[in-house]
């Protein structure tokens, strides 16, 4: 039997997503997030796009993709981001609102039932489910699912 050692400082470094329309994924992932456009490519068949912030990427966009997002596949489940504050949130989901985003629920809402933590979620132009959340402030509203967590888009 082999033993191995885990890597003792492991981060999530950034997050490739599949897109069908770069241009408008380019548009609402910086709008929603402020990132910045690190680098592109504009190959056809090769289109993609570096986003980040600080000089860290965070998020890399491949328009290799057709139709929208599969819930029902095997991958990813959602993708989520943390912020300092509810007012935070807020601000995003006002942003989200005016790009027309489709929500999961209404409104910030807890984790769960009785949890501090919460936010908002919802999906992107191709369907992927993301979520943007508060460690805390989240727990002036009711959970909108018992017995199970928001952010598993239940």
């Amino acid at each position: 039997m082999t033993t191995t050692t885990a890597p003792t400082a492991l981060k999530t470094g950034h997050v490739g997503l599949n897109v069908t329309d770069l241009a408008r994924s380019i548009d609402f992932y910086r709008s929603v997030f402020g990132l910045d456009l690190q680098a592109e490519g504009a190959e056809e068949g090769r289109r993609f796009a570096f986003l980040g912030r600080d000089g860290h990427l965070l998020v890399t966009l491949w328009q290799q993709s057709g139709g929208r997002f599969a819930t029902d596949r095997p991958g990813l489940h959602h993708l989520s981001f943390q912020v300092e504050t509810i007012a935070e949130v807020q601000a995003v989901q006002a942003t989200l609102r005016a790009l027309g985003a489709e929500f999961a629920y209404d409104g910030v809402v807890p984790h769960g039932e009785g949890a501090s933590s919460g936010g908002v979620f919802f999906t992107d132009p191709d369907g992927i489910r993301l979520e943007v959340y508060a460690p805390t402030g989240a727990d002036v509203v009711a959970a909108p699912v018992s017995g199970a967590p928001t952010c598993g888009f239940f």
